[in-house]
């Protein structure tokens, strides 16, 4: 049984490595021929999309100390809200996937966005935790469709030669996002309420969502190539044409999964316990611990900028990302382990979150280059839910080295998982070389 799995496996692998051999990544990105100002559109109305989607990720952890006033809630049933958040993204974007290939991606990020905007009007209006907990839900759902989306409106539609900078973008403005929400939340909090903020936020949910239906014809799919039949179709289909699931069968699809699975672990820690942990190490005072996690997130977009230069060519992709995190691992080990002076932990986060960020664009195309043609959606949407799944693990392990005050085996941990992204990045390429090898 396990010969004959394997033996499907190869094959499949081997259709889909033949199309790509034809013709490299043009196969997946077909619009070679693209003006830089359509690429730009495509990539600029996705990235302002994504920056939706991460803002929306953290409408609540800033308003946490308003809102256990207000629900007379602990912080762990707080953070229960952000498990709920996340489980559901999860199931919506692995299921969503499937929904993107078949509809298009346009109407479902239309309605992700529908989604987080009303979510965000819910939670400000709401008058218990419960009303709380099932918005929650909600903006999980709404969340959940935009890596699917995302990801096949910029291998379908920009050229393949700018694809490392249309990543590079797509990372940048996640970044972007994360760090909007706390900057505009927390003040509008302080100036009238917390419900005020979360109003706000709903509506700039719904201003993009304006802007995107205004330049809707930019974001329209040409219709899917008919796929081949008979022993002649080999170069062209790709495996999961064989069947709906069968993409699932390539091993490099889950060594992706796994990937951004412990990716989503290595933000959680630097997003949730990083900065306390180094303030609790070094003596930080804690204004400037504050601003660790946005310096991180700054210089993770200036890395992203170089990132889309290196990741111009697809074949060192493994080993910019193993070089990245290998460096993100040693600042990580020094933050945890060297004494330091107060002053040098905002820099060393800097330059921790710039090697990161290099890795990102290059991250992306170890999916694509594990993508079979027209099942974008799908793919990404299985993937992907690797960061949902991750986010949601990580505080329980990391939570309770910090209960415990284990500082430095906070950073110890950070730096083994990124470690251990680096080998999964090899064993990415590893498993498609293997399903390449002959039967």
């Amino acid at each position: 049984m396990k010969h004959v799995f394997l033996s499907h496996s190869r094959r499949l692998w081997r259709n889909y490595d033949s199309a790509m051999t034809t013709s490299t990544l043009n196969s997946i990105a077909p619009n070679a021929g693209n003006s830089l100002r359509q690429d730009a559109g495509v990539i600029g109305l996705v990235g302002l999309a994504h920056m939706i989607s991460h803002f929306s990720q953290l409408l609540l952890p800033p308003l946490f100390p308003w809102l256990k006033d207000a629900f007379n809630a602990s912080y762990t049933e707080l953070g229960f809200l952000m498990t709920i958040f996340f489980v559901v993204s999860c199931i919506t974007q692995t299921l969503s996937g499937f929904v993107v290939d078949k509809f298009g991606p346009r109407p479902i990020l239309f309605a992700g966005l529908t989604l987080l905007g009303l979510a965000a009007f819910g939670f400000s209006v709401s008058t218990s935790y419960w009303m709380m907990a099932c918005f929650s839900a909600l903006a999980g759902v709404g969340n959940g469709v935009f890596h699917p989306v995302d990801y096949t409106l910029l291998n379908r539609k920009v050229s393949a030669s700018r694809l490392g900078h249309a990543y590079s973008t797509h990372g940048i403005t996640g970044s972007l996002g994360w760090a909007l929400a706390p900057a505009l939340l927390v003040p509008i909090a302080l100036t009238w309420s917390w419900r005020e903020a979360l109003m706000v936020a709903g509506a700039l949910a719904f201003v993009v969502l304006a802007i995107l239906i205004f330049n809707r014809d930019k974001l329209t799919l040409a219709a899917a190539v008919p796929v081949p039949t008979g022993a002649k179709a080999t170069a062209t289909a790709a495996p999961a044409q064989d069947g709906g699931l069968d993409f699932l069968k390539i091993p490099a699809v889950w060594m992706c999964f796994g990937f951004f699975f412990l990716y989503a672990i290595v933000i959680s820690v630097i997003q949730a316990f990083a900065p306390e942990a180094a303030r609790q190490l070094h003596g930080v005072p804690l204004a400037q611990a504050a601003i660790c996690l946005t310096i991180y997130m700054v210089c993770s977009a200036g890395g992203m900028v170089l990132g889309g230069f290196l990741a111009a060519d697809p074949s060192r992709c493994e080993r910019i990302v193993g070089g990245a995190f290998g460096v993100a691992a040693v600042f990580a080990l020094t933050l945890g382990f060297a004494h330091l002076p107060a002053a040098a932990v905002p820099i060393l986060f800097g330059v921790m979150g710039f090697a990161s960020g290099i890795a990102g664009p290059s991250r992306d195309l170890l999916v694509k280059k594990s993508t079979p043609e027209n099942s974008t959606g799908r793919v990404y949407g299985v993937v992907y839910s690797g960061l949902d799944i991750g986010q949601a693990v990580a505080p329980l392990i990391f939570g309770g080295l910090m209960d415990h005050q284990q500082y430095s085996g906070v950073f110890l941990g950070l730096a083994m998982v990124q470690g251990v992204l680096i080998a999964s990045a090899f064993n990415v390429r590893r498993a498609r070389r293997t399903s390449l090898a002959p039967a």
